[in-house]
């Protein structure tokens, strides 16, 4: 079987390029018979971001209600909160020994974002690769999905996990393969750059109805009069709309846009609907997790931590012999 690990912070509730990006693919990969996969909410990694406690706790139980929301298999698959497997951030220390320190100041991810922090740059964002490397060399993951922002952290988890094996001359951690899925667009955002929370422009399809639709019909557009035609390759709703619907809801769309006497908004009435269709089970399933049964949610973490302890025990137990802790 072919070990696959995927992370999802926890710096907000899961917006709709998160569902489509990472968490669908996900599950669909956990699927095949001949896969064990280990999907876990890296909320250590959100106090980079994150200091408010209430907030972060909220934001996890939010990840993983949308994880179960979504039918990911707790029984078949390993499915836990990083910050409640304490091997963690010990391997994590034990790794920050080998790793250069040009390699970290060389991150691009870490220039990008201390390009634009508003408030300083601390030291949990400069080694976050580490613990990222941690992550993933704990349960000897062989195949890590990511987006292309993200192939040098999985280089450099390679590297870091070579300069270990090459000091004591063993392979004690599996060297893991980034995949990335080329045909994954970018998911727009309602202004037309990628959804982010950073860029808070995010759908949060979970959101009651009222107050996803005052989201929906912030949706960019242009000035087009509403009896002219219009161009759907161009408009951010369209785009959007046929990420969800069907090939013959797009060409049905394609033709309301182009034959005139269709607004924007009557676009955006209908992209909303295709969401609370699409995703009603979904829906229901995420308030059952956070807000009818949370208990149900801890059970299932709780269960999930346990395994990935087991697991990350026995990974601790080979890198304590070889650097004398043992």
């Amino acid at each position: 079987m072919s070990r696959i690990l995927t992370g999802i912070q926890s710096s907000g509730r899961p917006h709709l390029g998160n569902i489509l990006g990472a968490i669908k693919p996900a599950i669909e990969l956990s699927k095949h018979p001949d896969n064990e996969s280990f999907l876990f909410i890296a909320d250590l990694h959100s106090l980079t971001t994150i200091k408010d406690g209430p907030m972060r706790r909220e934001f996890t139980r939010a990840v993983a209600a949308t994880w179960l929301a979504f039918g990911l298999d707790t029984q078949k698959n390993t499915f836990w909160r990083q910050s409640r497997v304490a091997e963690h951030t010990e391997l994590a220390w034990h790794l920050s020994c080998f790793t250069p320190f040009p390699m970290l100041n060389n991150a691009t991810s870490f220039k990008e974002k201390s390009d634009h922090a508003v408030s300083g740059v601390n030291a949990g964002l400069f080694v976050y690769p580490v613990l990222q490397a941690a992550d993933i060399l704990l349960y000897d993951a062989e195949i890590i999905p990511v987006g292309k922002d993200q192939r040098q952290h999985i280089e450099m988890t390679r590297d870091i996990a070579s300069s270990f094996n090459h000091q004591y001359n063993e392979a004690v951690f599996v060297l893991p393969e980034a995949r990335i899925d080329e045909r994954l667009m970018t998911i727009p955002g309602i202004d037309g750059a990628k959804m982010s929370k950073s860029y808070n422009n995010y759908i949060d399809i979970f959101l009651p109805e009222n107050e996803l639709w005052k989201v929906i019909k912030k949706i960019k557009s242009d000035s087009t009069p509403l009896e002219e035609p219009k161009n759907p390759d161009t408009d951010i709703t369209f785009q959007l709309y046929s990420l969800l619907a069907s090939s013959e809801q797009i060409a049905d769309m394609r033709r309301l846009y182009e034959g005139g006497n269709y607004g924007y908004g009557m676009a955006k009435k209908a992209f909303y609907e295709l969401i609370l269709e699409q995703f009603a089970t979904e829906r229901e399933r995420f308030n059952y997790y956070t807000i009818e049964n949370p208990d149900a949610l801890e059970a299932e973490l709780r269960a999930g931590e346990e395994k990935a302890r087991a697991i990350a025990g026995k990974t601790i137990a080979r890198v304590r012999e070889k650097l004398g802790f043992n």
